[in-house]
């Protein structure tokens, strides 16, 4: 059912028919994010998943590219990309599983496994922890945090290493990207997908598949489009 949704998604909200997000039968979308480094996310939920789980479909000026769903411990339970579609989940008994509730307390750290349908397989490890700080982003309250997440293959070898700062929303119970820098292959790099306007039902904007912030023909993708930014976090 899942791979129907991705296809869904995929194949009705490209350039062509953008314009207004339409979440799958049974879903409800709820939230419209506008964030720098153009991209637009539509959040929403479906009846038919666990109480607390929320979806996330992510779009670029070129459609969509990134689907993911995670629970209420903020906890990633799959995602796929569709730029080719691959299917990746949280392996079963995580040694340190993320939670929110733990977050909000100060501090998280975590411990897990991830699956990809193609045979890939990676070992995160890092945390999650609140700055004491606070940020009103359009109106709406933020908490900020601090992270930092190394990502390995099975043989131990680093495949993505990150820190920076991100956002939460308490009652929202969700993530949002803020000013992070990413490490690929030594060398770090800036990313900052920072939300700039929270779209409510009802409002002008809500439910739009095309980003407003941060676009143009010359803007090239950064490394960190990546694990964690596009699991729990915004890219």
């Amino acid at each position: 059912m899942k791979y129907a949704i991705a296809l869904f998604l995929a194949l009705g909200a490209t350039p062509a028919c953008a314009g207004s997000f339409a979440a799958p039968a049974g879903c409800e979308t709820y939230l419209t994010v506008q964030s720098r480094g153009c991209r637009v996310s539509n959040h929403y939920t479906c009846t038919a998943d666990q109480p607390g789980d929320k979806w996330r479909a992510d779009f670029d000026q070129e459609g969509i590219y990134f689907l993911s769903r995670i629970d209420n411990q903020t906890q990633w339970v799959e995602s796929f990309e569709l730029n080719p579609q691959v299917r990746q989940t949280l392996d079963a008994n995580p040694a340190d599983p993320a939670s929110f509730d733990a977050l909000l307390a100060g501090r998280d750290d975590f411990d897990f496994r991830l699956s990809k349908d193609n045979g890939a397989r990676s070992h995160v490890t890092g945390y999650d922890a609140l700055t004491g700080k606070s940020f009103v982003i359009d109106g709406v309250t933020l908490q900020q945090t601090e992270f930092e997440f190394t990502e390995t293959d099975p043989d131990g070898n680093v495949l993505r290493h990150a820190r920076g700062n991100e956002y939460i929303h308490p009652e929202w119970r969700m993530f949002f990207a803020g000013p992070s820098e990413w490490d690929e292959n030594g060398e770090w790099f800036p990313s900052d997908g920072s939300p700039v306007q929270f779209i409510q039902p009802g409002e002008p904007g809500f439910a739009a598949t095309q980003p407003i912030f941060e676009c143009g023909a010359l803007m090239s993708q950064t490394p960190g489009n990546s694990l964690m930014q596009k699991v729990r976090h915004e890219p």
